[in-house]
């Protein structure tokens, strides 16, 4: 056990490294190669670019190793409690190692990337996960709001093809925003059910009254307030979403009936 303690705080250590070359070096090389645009940037865009590269491959990486888990770790599924941890504290090291270097980065440029909200979400994440790495509680429950993660790519494309000047009616951006809306309602909204169906069948259970009172309170309090933001958002993606389909299907009905007069 405490030579997997000490695998947990590497995991940690090296998750928070690698996130900072990525943001500091090999965003901005890569970026260069492949967006042209890149160097056009202002510097604020180039922090908040950077910040959201690494936002996007930490998303993939820990999405990918979520889905991992739900389908091959038996002992996690078939008891979501006190279930063996051991591929869940994986998971979730490398996401605190993230949270963490991600936090330094917005205090640090505060300026260009800097959001009172993003600070309190990362706080009350790391505060959740210490029951998940310190006592291996909910293993099943920390792993499955993971899902959510792959929403991220689609967002932060959103911004990239923004500050590229791609407009928000040309098929580059429709398509992301398709996509973004879809993956956003199957992994944060769609999945509402299976996450509640899991935790009512836990609750008043024998496993449930051996969680500690501070644990039970962070995982029912902040299952229900992240999901009332999910569903904010999701509101406010399918309007967006709406309005800019509606929108591209008036330009080619008006360049159709133009044509037709000329």
């Amino acid at each position: 056990m405490e030579f997997f303690n000490q695998l947990i705080l590497a995991v940690s250590v090296t998750s928070f490294i690698t996130f900072q070359v990525l943001f500091h070096y090999l965003s901005s090389w890569v970026s260069t190669r492949v967006s042209p645009g890149f160097k056009k940037l202002s510097e604020k865009q180039k922090i908040e670019w950077n910040s959201r590269t690494v936002s996007t491959f930490h998303a993939l990486v820990v999405g990918v190793f979520c889905l991992y888990i739900l389908h091959f770790d038996d002992a996690v599924n078939e008891d979501p409690v006190w279930g063996d941890p051991a591929l869940v504290k994986l998971n979730v090291a490398i996401t605190t190692g993230y949270l963490i270097s991600d936090l330094l980065l917005i205090f640090y440029h505060w300026k260009a990337i800097g959001d009172k909200f993003f600070v309190v979400h990362h706080l009350a994440a790391l505060y959740a996960y210490y029951y998940v790495l310190g006592q291996g509680l909910l293993p099943y429950f920390a792993n499955f709001r993971l899902l959510a993660e792959f929403s991220t790519p689609c967002v932060n494309q959103r911004w990239f093809f923004e500050v590229l000047g791609y407009p928000k009616s040309s098929k580059p951006n429709i398509a992301n925003g398709v996509m973004m809306a879809v993956i956003f309602f199957l992994v944060r909204i769609a999945v509402m059910p299976i996450y509640y169906e899991r935790m009512f069948s836990i609750y008043g259970t024998e496993a449930f009254y051996r969680l500690p009172f501070g644990g039970r309170s962070a995982w029912m309090c902040s299952s229900i307030c992240l999901d009332v933001m999910n569903v904010m958002w999701m509101h406010r993606i399918a309007r967006g979403c709406y309005r800019v389909l509606r929108y591209r299907k008036k330009t080619e009905e008006d360049a159709q009936q133009n044509g037709k007069i000329d």
